[in-house]
């Protein structure tokens, strides 16, 4: 009787045990909701073909940690290197800044005290806010200038901290030219990258580039490797625009065509003709919403006084659209023509009208700028009558 009794006992204990953890269950059970994966974007485009403008609108958005041309420190440490060989290295620099490791900087920077030792960081709102930088609200719209002012002196520890606690991670680089090297960071799926790729009119881009040729020595001077890179820029120019037409075309081959969903191609020449609907596509393509107070600065900011003289790097209010066509005054036939030549390829491939008379060179009324044949040209198959 007495087993008996024991083993009751034994049993009711077990079940009462269950039950109060059961009960117990419906309130210590950890959710099961898992976070959204964070997403990372590269900007990737070549110098003066408008990508800084498109980097901006990024990084005033409150859920982006931004970084603009993170690239810079590995070619200024390892200049001795050619372009293509300097790019692997980038690409694992920016692999180690989407998992926000910033100590890989250690590798480039002699300097890495204050957030200031950071090649242009005043061009990411993210380190002028909270936990960066305590002078502005994460929500405020930062001017570059107050931004310096304000927070380049905080330890560049914050950088590191501050690219944590965002959503989204966006970084613009200029210095990678060739898609293959990033294949494996697109199937890595802890990074759920997207790349947007940025091109502009190749006439345009060379006469920014003479503009700000001598800013521009160093990084030409790597690509042509020339004893004197100044003399040397149209064969920097075909190169680059060779590059961006490989870009576009790996990314639509057939051994890449399940990652074509993360790609976008945008035309800068588009975006300054309609900067908010196409602020909103750019957005929607890493699932963010464009906020009120940002679209009236993307608005701002791209609908200035044409007649304002301002450095070619600064980021301000301008008219966009007006300067994006400006090289149509300021630059000879025989210049267009040969750019015209040297970049037949992209001109053909990305959409813009070849133009053969100094007449129509002046007037603006014949669009430098052909239809894309879909309406966001996020990404446009292959056409064999396009390159003839």
């Amino acid at each position: 009787m007495s087993r008996y009794r024991n083993y009751t006992i034994a049993i009711v204990i077990i079940f009462q045990t269950i039950l109060i953890f059961s009960h117990l269950g419906t309130y210590i059970q950890p959710s099961t909701k898992q976070e959204p994966p964070k997403v990372h974007l590269l900007i990737l485009s070549t110098w003066r073909s408008g990508s800084s403008l498109v980097g901006h609108f990024f990084s005033q958005h409150p859920d982006v940690f931004y970084i603009k041309e993170p690239g810079w420190h590995v070619w200024h440490s390892m200049f001795q290197n050619k372009a293509h060989v300097l790019q692997m290295a980038v690409r694992d620099l920016i692999r180690s800044l989407y998992k926000c490791d910033m100590s890989v900087f250690d590798a480039y920077m002699q300097n890495r005290s204050q957030v200031l030792n950071l090649f242009r960081w005043t061009a990411s709102r993210a380190l002028c806010s909270p936990p960066a930088c305590d002078s502005f609200a994460r929500n405020d719209i930062v001017p570059e200038a107050a931004c310096r002012k304000q927070c380049g002196h905080y330890s560049f520890q914050k950088i590191e901290d501050a690219c944590y606690s965002y959503s989204h991670m966006v970084i613009q680089e200029n210095r990678i030219f060739d898609l293959k090297v990033l294949i494996s960071l697109l199937k890595d799926p802890t990074l759920n990258l997207k790349i947007i790729h940025v091109v502009h009119d190749p006439r345009a881009v060379a006469k920014s580039r003479e503009k700000t040729k001598r800013s521009l020595a160093f990084d030409s001077g790597i690509i042509h490797r020339a004893t004197k890179p100044l003399d040397g820029e149209f064969k920097v120019l075909q190169e680059i625009c060779q590059n961006q037409v490989n870009i576009y075309r790996t990314i639509n081959s057939k051994q890449l065509f399940s990652l074509r969903d993360r790609y976008m191609l945008l035309r800068y020449d588009d975006l300054v003709r309609d900067p908010l609907k196409k602020a909103r596509k750019v957005f929607s393509f890493i699932n963010l919403k464009l906020t009120e107070n940002l679209s009236r600065w993307i608005y701002n900011i791209t609908h200035g006084d044409r007649r304002q003289k301002v450095n070619s790097f600064q980021i301000i209010p301008r008219d966009a659209v007006y300067t994006s066509q400006a090289w149509r005054n300021l630059i000879s036939l025989e210049k267009v023509n040969k750019v015209q030549d040297i970049c037949k390829e992209a001109m053909n491939t990305f959409r813009y009208q070849f133009i053969d008379t100094k007449e129509e060179l002046r007037n603006l009324s014949m669009d430098s700028v052909l239809p894309g044949q879909r309406d966001d040209f996020m990404w446009l198959p292959q056409k064999k009558n396009l390159l003839n």
